[in-house]
């Protein structure tokens, strides 16, 4: 099982992450860890700890931007530079309309977002996008610069953007709360399995609050898939690990 998309060192499973590890450790493969700006630091020692196992993205999520000055934003592209062969993408980043829809704001977050492309494709890493509520510009901004590698983290937009994201080589990452939504169950039970991907989001997303997500509740995902498509959760398991291993370009031999 990989888990690509979770976060490590956030307040809730920071404090309990070497014993998640020591767990997860028994029944994964690998861990994509997300880190933001507040605890990148944290992030990267998690990930150089548990190398070949936990691997990290960097990114700007709008809620970051948000209390962020222009310089504060530079400095940390910098930084995530500097960090480049620590890293296996550049990620989440994106728009978020839900909890930011003043056009103003937007219009910051989409400058940044094109930066944050801008500095992938330098860097020639994948993209894990975060697009609430603004699934279908954030996939004409990749689509138009002709981005290659592109995977919508936890997405929650209509089938008809699913099967452009599809048809333009890009990848949907579904969560364990998949089952809530009958667009995630058709895209898990119809879409090609070669191009998604599974998550968590941990800490969030937990199915039993108040105890935090973590990254071993991504055979839930499976275990869906596998339920819906009417195919063995270990031909899901081999086919998303293979999908995760060929998008983050990991180090991982499949047996």
């Amino acid at each position: 099982m990989i888990d690509c998309h979770c976060h490590l060192a956030y307040e809730g499973l920071y404090e309990i992450h070497e014993k998640v590890l020591e767990e997860a450790k028994k029944v994964m493969t690998a861990i994509i860890n997300c880190g933001y700006p507040r605890d990148c630091e944290k992030a990267l020692e998690i990930a150089k700890k548990n190398d070949g196992f936990v691997f990290l993205e960097l990114g700007l999520h709008p809620i970051d931007i948000v209390k962020m000055t222009d310089d504060e934003v530079k400095k940390y592209l910098g930084y995530v530079r500097e960090h480049a062969n620590d890293i296996v993408a550049i990620g989440e980043i994106g728009l978020d309309k839900h909890w930011y829809p003043d056009e103003k704001l937007n219009e910051r977050f989409r400058k940044i977002f094109i930066k944050c492309l801008e500095l992938a494709e330098e860097l020639k890493l994948p993209a894990v996008l975060h697009t609430r509520k603004a699934e279908e510009e954030c996939f004409n901004i990749v689509a138009d610069m002709k981005f290659k590698r592109v995977d919508f983290h936890f997405f929650s937009g209509s089938l008809t953007l699913a099967k452009k994201i599809i048809d333009c080589g890009y990848y949907i990452s579904l969560t364990n709360t998949l089952a809530n939504s009958k667009n995630s169950r058709k895209i898990a039970k119809n879409f090609p399995i070669e191009k998604l991907l599974t998550e968590t989001d941990s800490p969030f997303l937990s199915p039993n609050p108040p105890q935090p997500n973590v990254p071993q509740n991504v055979k839930i995902v499976l275990e869906k898939i596998s339920e819906y498509r009417k195919i063995p959760i270990e031909e899901v398991d081999r086919a998303t690990i293979e999908n995760a291993v060929r998008f983050f370009d990991l180090p991982i031999k499949i047996l």
